[in-house]
């Protein structure tokens, strides 16, 4: 709010961030909120900027974000898809003119707590490169699915098309850590294990080769081609330079009705038992746990809400010079939180 932010949007912001955190996805969280308002600064975001509606139908909608924070403009996204697939069992709204939104997994599972399969993908400026080829071609290209499930916890996945997602990337170097040699490979298209080559003279390898590659161009389309964002090298780093120049980043959503298909009490009892079913499975040896997608997140969660949030120096030296450039007291801010 000290940026510009209305209270609303900063509160959706908060809450992608945070709950991101909670789920242990400490790469998506508050960790990035410095580089979030860096673009802010710079008027590389429009912290007044309200997303609107601005074309729909019965089963879809298009979000224009007007190059203000992310989150608020796939939140309402999301939950138009949700609203719409409530009238007619499964809907589509895609967003544009955004930017970076965080972790894809947060707003799949705002479906799954409506009883919806949630899907919601978005593109990036290209890091990632293609078989055969030696330099970017598309983006990381995130996608969740969240899958409501009865007395279980929803299943989630939330995967980048490439190897890895390229924060890890930047994490490891910050922290001094080295990689493994199968998530980069160099301008010759030969795999490193140099992270400060990435992402200049560096790209990211795709999951499973042409799978992730192929995954990847598909986000690229409902997120950017059907919403009218930009696409491929059209879109714009929201880490690094001319943090001036608006990213333009698409994004999908899609809910869908499970309700309306199938009757939901059995749906929900069959769900139950596919995940008991695989819990069960015969273990590999030295294997103590099959996990659904997302059950560690959720095991996370468990653990920091009782006992917080754990936080990496790197984190508290951001949230510490945050706190300095907006003039805010940390000590005052928490016992604010905390009578709340």
């Amino acid at each position: 709010m000290e940026a510009g932010m209305g209270r609303d949007a900063a509160e959706i912001t908060t809450k992608v961030l945070v709950t991101t955190d909670l789920m242990g996805v400490s790469t998506h969280g508050v960790r990035n909120l410095h580089n979030y308002l860096k673009r802010i600064a710079t008027k590389g975001l429009d912290p007044h900027a309200r997303p609107e509606i601005v074309s729909e139908g019965p089963g879809w909608a298009i979000v224009d974000g007007h190059n203000g924070m992310a989150m608020p403009s796939a939140y309402l996204a999301m939950q138009t898809a949700i609203d719409k697939a409530g009238q007619v069992g499964i809907a589509y709204a895609g967003a544009r003119n955004s930017c970076h939104f965080g972790a894809a997994g947060f707003y799949a599972l705002m479906a799954a707590e409506e009883g919806m399969i949630g899907l919601s993908m978005s593109n990036d400026i290209p890091s990632m490169t293609a078989p055969g080829a030696r330099s970017h071609i598309t983006g990381t290209n995130p996608l969740a699915v969240a899958i409501p499930a009865g007395e279980e916890k929803p299943i989630l996945l939330d995967v980048a098309m490439s190897t890895v997602a390229g924060s890890k990337i930047y994490q490891a170097l910050a922290r001094g850590k080295g990689i493994p040699d199968n998530w980069i490979v160099d301008g010759e298209g030969i795999p490193t294990t140099d992270t400060s080559v990435y992402p200049h003279s560096a790209s990211l390898l795709p999951m499973a080769g042409h799978k992730g590659y192929g995954l990847a161009l598909m986000i690229e389309t409902l997120s950017a081609l059907v919403s009218g964002a930009n696409c491929l090298t059209e879109v714009g780093s929201w880490l690094f330079d001319k943090t001036e120049r608006p990213t333009g980043h698409g994004h999908a959503f899609i809910a869908i009705n499970v309700g309306v298909i199938a009757p939901m009490d059995v749906y929900r009892r069959r769900a139950d038992d596919m995940i008991r079913s695989i819990r069960r499975a015969p273990k590999a040896k030295g294997s103590e746990r099959i996990y659904l997608p997302g059950e560690m997140e959720w095991d996370k969660r468990v653990d920091y809400e009782a006992n917080g949030i754990p936080l990496t120096e790197d984190i508290i030296k951001s949230l510490t010079e945050i706190a300095e450039t907006y003039g805010l007291d940390l000590g005052e801010v928490n016992s604010e939180l905390a009578n709340r």
